[in-house]
């Protein structure tokens, strides 16, 4: 039974705090995930390259990072926690990176919709044409389109460091010493 927890959920066997190296490298391995998820469609949207702009690369991605969590020995179900994590940011992140590229490059102009017979609306296009034009309040920024991914790449980052932290066995050479008031001195 021991085998099979150490498999699903990792072989971390140590109570306290874990060690700062094994937090550091959760937090490098999540942040770059993410960074290279979202930042790789926009980039893609920004230079007009499909495969990037669709997310096709933040999939690759995905799957890198849950490749270097099962190298390391993380536990089955924190792998695939990451890879659902990260999934659902990369099937998102298109959609952040079509409204943050309108917003920091294109052009906000009056426009009227013709299907609702409504009056003058705020409509932005990219003057090169990359991204679709989309109606939009008249001061939108490159942070309206991001917001709701916070908390998505938040979670992929933390579930990278559990996993992280609980692919790794400490043993009692590496672990903090607990002292027993009830031992005699040395």
């Amino acid at each position: 039974m021991t085998h099979v927890r150490a498999v699903v959920w990792g072989p971390a066997e140590f109570v306290g705090f874990p060690p700062w190296r094994l937090v550091g490298k959760g937090l490098l391995a999540g942040t770059l995930g993410v960074a290279f998820i979202v930042g790789s469609t926009v980039v893609g949207a920004w230079y007009g390259l499909p495969v990037l702009a669709r997310g096709e690369a933040a999939l690759v991605g995905v799957g890198a990072l849950c490749l270097y969590l099962g190298l390391v020995r993380a536990g089955r179900a924190l792998i695939g926690m990451v890879a659902v994590l990260g999934v659902c940011l990369a099937l998102q992140a298109p959609q952040a990176a079509t409204g943050v590229v309108p917003a920091e490059r294109g052009r906000v102009e009056a426009g009227v919709v013709t299907l609702d017979e409504g009056g003058p609306v705020a409509v932005v296009h990219d003057p090169n044409g990359r991204v679709p034009s989309r109606g939009v309040a008249a001061d939108a920024t490159a942070g309206g389109a991001l917001p709701g991914r916070g908390g998505r790449a938040a979670a992929l980052v933390a579930g990278c460091v559990v996993a992280v932290v609980r692919s790794h066995r400490l043993t009692h050479t590496t672990a903090v010493p607990v002292r027993d008031a009830d031992a005699s001195p040395p």
